[in-house]
C-alpha cells in the first residue's frame, strides 16, 4: 500500500512539473499537449475573471460614454452620475456576470491558442521572430473572439439596459434572438474581427518582447522576473494594443447597441464611421478612450500578473 501511494505521489509530482503525460505516454506528443492544455485554460480563466471584476465599473462607464454621451450631452463625470442615479452603485457592475462568464474561457482560450500557434510557427527550439509572435497573437485573438463573441453582445446589451429591463442573461439572449434572430448575437463581428487582429498581435507581442528583453539585459529568470515587471510589461502592451484598435472597438459597440438606442434599421460598419466623422470628427472615433485606458491598463496588468502566477503554480514554463 505504501509503495502504491509513493508511486501515486511521484506521478503527481511529474504532472505538476509538466512531465506527467510525457512520462506515462512518451510515444505520443499529443498526450504531452493534453497534459498541459487544461493548465493554460485554468490560468487564463482565473486571470481574466479577477481582472474584469475589479475593473467592471470602468468597463460599463466606457460603454455608456461610447453610446450615450453625445445624445445625452454629458461628459465622463456626468455619465458616471447618470448610471449611479438610475440604478445605484450596484448597477456599476451590471453585465459583469456575463463578462466573467465570457472572459474566463476567452482569456484561457487566447493564451492556450497563443502557445499552440507559437509551436506551429516554430520548427525548432530557436526563438520566434517578432512577426511570428505577432501572427500567433493575432490568430489567438481571432480564435478566442470567434468562440465567445455572442457573450460580448450580451454584455453590451446588459450594460446599457435599464434596471429591470432584462431578468438575466438567458432573458437577454432570448430577447435578442426573438427580435433580431441569431444574427443579432454576432452584431458588430466584422469590426471586432478587424480590431482584434492588431490588438491581440500587438498586445501579446509587446508583452513577451519587453519581458524577454528586460530579462536578457538584467539576467533575470524569464519564468518569474518579478511582479513589477509583469505589471509594467502588461501596461505597455495593453496601451499599445488599444491605440491601434480602439476605433474599431467603438464601431463594434455601436453596432451591438444599435437596437437598444434607436428604432432605425441596422447600418453597416462604413456607415457608422461616416456618421461619426460627420457629426464628431476624428475625435469621435476615440470617444470613451479615457475610461477605456483607465480600465484596460489595470485590467490587463492584473490579468498578466495573475496568469504568470498561475503558470508557476501549475508548473508551466515559458516557451
Amino acid at each position: 500500500m505504501s509503495e502504491q501511494m509513493d508511486s501515486f505521489i511521484d506521478k503527481l509530482k511529474y504532472h505538476n512539473s509538466g512531465l506527467f503525460s510525457e512520462t506515462l505516454f512518451p510515444e505520443t506528443s499529443f498526450n504531452q499537449t493534453l497534459g498541459t492544455w487544461w493548465k493554460h485554460l485554468v490560468a487564463g480563466a482565473v486571470a481574466g475573471a479577477v481582472s474584469r471584476t475589479w475593473t467592471a465599473p470602468l468597463d460599463r462607464l466606457k460603454i455608456y460614454v461610447q453610446v450615450n454621451a453625445i445624445k445625452q450631452r454629458v461628459d465622463l463625470l456626468g455619465s458616471w452620475k447618470v448610471m449611479v442615479k438610475e440604478g445605484g452603485y450596484i448597477s456599476l457592475w451590471r453585465g459583469n456576470g456575463i463578462n466573467v462568464v465570457k472572459i474566463a474561457p476567452e482569456t484561457g482560450i487566447k493564451f492556450l491558442a497563443y502557445d499552440q500557434y507559437k509551436k506551429f510557427f516554430s520548427d525548432s527550439h530557436t526563438k520566434l521572430d517578432i512577426h511570428q509572435r505577432f501572427a500567433a497573437g493575432s490568430l489567438a485573438g481571432v480564435t478566442a473572439q470567434t468562440i465567445v463573441y455572442p457573450m460580448e453582445v450580451l454584455k453590451t446589451r446588459l450594460a446599457l439596459g435599464n434596471t429591470g429591463q432584462y431578468k438575466g442573461i438567458n432573458d437577454c439572449m432570448r430577447t435578442i434572438i426573438k427580435n433580431e434572430g441569431f444574427a443579432g448575437l454576432y452584431r458588430g463581428y466584422l469590426p471586432n474581427l478587424l480590431g482584434i487582429i492588431p490588438y491581440a498581435g500587438i498586445e501579446l507581442t509587446v508583452y513577451e518582447s519587453t519581458k524577454k528583453a528586460y530579462c536578457q539585459k538584467y539576467g533575470q529568470e524569464p519564468n518569474d522576473p518579478g511582479m513589477f515587471i509583469h505589471l509594467s510589461c502588461g501596461t505597455i502592451s495593453s496601451t499599445c494594443g488599444q491605440l491601434g484598435s480602439y476605433p474599431l472597438a467603438l464601431i463594434r459597440t455601436k453596432m451591438q447597441a444599435h437596437a437598444v438606442i434607436t428604432d432605425r434599421p441596422q447600418v453597416s460598419m462604413i456607415q457608422h464611421i461616416i456618421t461619426i466623422m460627420r457629426e464628431e470628427g476624428l475625435r469621435g472615433l476615440y470617444r470613451g478612450f479615457t475610461p477605456n485606458c483607465m480600465k484596460v491598463v489595470p485590467a490587463v496588468s492584473i490579468s498578466f500578473v495573475v496568469y504568470e502566477q498561475m503558470r508557476n503554480l501549475l508548473g508551466l514554463t515559458c516557451n
